[in-house]
């Protein structure tokens, strides 16, 4: 009876210990007016889902499109109100208890996703460009993704007029994720950002209308190098965890340069480099995979090639965006300590993804293998920028990011225009004598081509200079020598194609060129115009990534 009145106490001491322990967690604290953007996009992707729920099917399209094009358009203008404030400038900070930053790198790259996924989205809608089946519009998505190609239930769903709309709550919660990558302060939201726009995209890449067996495989590549390269990036941050006892990115540069309170336990970890290498080591394999830098690249081609064409445009153009921007914060506010370490690393990777990339692309038949390999070589222009470790490296990459997107849409949007009985027309050969089929085509083709190659008066002219002339005053002078040669050999294919295109004759089997809705041609508009005008004029643009180069720590 002692026993049992003397344990009493005992447990009520316990639980009253338990529960004062709890006031010791911190209340969270989310400032949802600065995280706008991102919870708009993610919002109204979910509305998204619920159209799919619940409205009609013979409704669901308009509806989509609506709620897409809107979203889209308030998320950037909330980006714009934030940019305003001076979020990008003088009150740049870090927010969401540490796990996103709000400063001049993430809003302008925010804002660029976001005009890209806006464009992708006319891309995605566009419904004149198949001939009717069975009397109904159809669009470039499989007529139910679920259904085996060729099988029953596949043909049942186009007599019946079924389209996939699931792919604009897709492309929604892809570019949710895509706001979030550049802006993650720690490495546990970058990861979780990552598979938020990555799972999205492996589906994507599987609902082509056409050559549905090519598109499948092309998405079970693509989720298979994924997982593997989420896998490095995962094991890399475990090790970043072990060495410096947090996941936050300015906890972890703190351990580095010595700043840190040195407890006991980091005492045993500082000490041994070996982890800190190797994680940083993984952590840049899961990133330099998303650009598509060499060697992590080979799943790029196929992709490409495979994809339905809008999905390929959107991808090539946002997911670069997202991934550069993630590896800029990592490598300038992380590790501005080891620059000695990765930035030979680095150099041997942007000379291989120019050289590699440019030397093959000349040998591609298809144009979309051809525009896949060009986007390698690009990736490696990119890096030329963020070798030079300093403010001017961190905007000549903004800005050639912004050029490159565009342009990079625009050309997949006119690849979508080459059709023929198959659907798109992409081998090269049957592109010959395009220019006196289609002049106008042919021609904003060419603008394109003429912009990957970096000729003068186009955007990829500014941006390649930009970040050249970043990399050389960084002291980068030889991959500046081995970014002309690559450029030199890269504007051979563009000029082949353009040859192609305006000095054959035309077959008499050719393809023909599909009049669009206005929907692709205002992203294709799009594209020329901002080709040209980042171009012509492309010092404002230029100075309002200058004062957007400087990350929070």
């Amino acid at each position: 009876m002692s026993a049992a009145l003397h344990t009493g106490p005992a447990v009520h001491t316990l639980w009253t210990s338990a529960a004062s322990s709890t006031d010791r967690f911190p209340t969270p604290h989310v400032e949802y007016a600065q995280l706008s953007p991102v919870l708009i996009v993610f919002g109204v992707a979910m509305l998204g889902v619920l159209v799919e729920a619940f409205v009609p099917r013979r409704s669901r399209y308009t509806a989509h499109v609506v709620l897409a094009v809107v979203g889209l358009a308030a998320a950037f203008a909330a980006v714009v109100a934030l940019a305003e404030k001076g979020y990008g400038t003088t009150k740049a900070h870090i927010a969401a208890m540490g796990a996103v930053a709000v400063d001049g790198p993430a809003l302008f790259l925010q804002g660029t996703i976001l005009l890209v996924g806006l464009v992708a989205v006319f891309t995605f809608a566009e419904r004149r460009l198949d001939p009717k089946a069975h009397g109904r519009q159809v669009d470039s998505f499989a007529a139910q993704g679920s259904a085996v190609p060729g099988g029953d239930q596949e043909k049942a769903a186009v007599r019946a007029g079924f389209t996939t709309t699931e792919v604009f709550p897709l492309l929604l919660f892809a570019v949710g994720g895509m706001l979030v990558f550049p802006a993650a302060n720690d490495l546990l939201t970058l990861f979780v950002a990552l598979e938020v726009f990555s799972l999205p995209l492996y589906i994507l890449c599987a609902l082509a209308r056409r050559n549905r067996l090519m598109s499948q495989e092309a998405a079970v590549k693509y989720f298979l190098l994924g997982a593997f390269s989420s896998a490095f990036l995962l094991f890399g941050i475990a090790l970043l965890y072990g060495y410096a006892g947090t996941v936050s990115y300015s906890g972890i540069s703190s351990v580095i340069d010595g700043t840190a309170k040195i407890t006991p336990a980091l005492a045993d970890t500082t000490g041994n480099d070996a982890l800190l290498l190797i994680g940083l080591a993984m952590v840049a394999v899961g990133l330099l995979f998303k650009v598509g830098a060499v060697p992590f690249h080979m799943w790029t081609p196929d992709v490409y090639q495979g994809a339905p064409t809008p999905v390929t445009g959107f991808m090539a153009a946002a997911t670069k965006v997202a991934a550069f921007g993630a590896l800029l914060r990592l490598l300038y506010v992380v590790l501005p300590g080891m620059r000695w370490d990765w930035r030979p690393v680095m150099w041997g990777v942007a000379i291989a993804t120019m050289v590699i990339g440019a030397v093959i692309a000349v040998t591609q038949t298809d144009v979309k293998r051809l525009l896949a390999y060009s986007s390698v070589a690009h990736a490696g222009f990119i890096l030329a920028g963020v070798i030079a470790t300093d403010r001017s490296g961190v905007s000549s990459v903004l800005f050639y990011l912004a050029a490159y997107s565009f342009v990079t849409l625009g050309a997949f949007a006119v690849v979508t225009l080459v059709r023929d009985a198959g659907g798109e027309a992409t081998h090269l050969s049957r592109w010959a004598g395009l220019g006196r089929r289609s002049p106008l085509v042919a021609a904003v083709f060419a603008v394109f081509l003429l912009a990957f190659a970096g000729i003068p008066l186009t955007s990829g002219f500014a941006g390649k200079f930009a970040v050249f002339k970043a990399a050389a005053q960084g002291g980068a002078m030889p991959l500046v020598i081995v970014g002309v040669i690559s450029s030199a050999i890269a504007a051979f294919f563009y000029i082949r194609v353009i040859v192609l295109m305006f000095f054959s004759e035309p077959k008499p089997d050719g393809p023909s060129v599909a009049v669009p809705s206005p929907l692709t041609s205002t992203a294709i508009a799009v594209g020329v115009a901002v080709t040209l005008v980042l171009g012509l004029a492309p010092q404002y643009f230029l100075d309002l990534a200058d004062k957007a180069g400087v990350f929070v720590r």
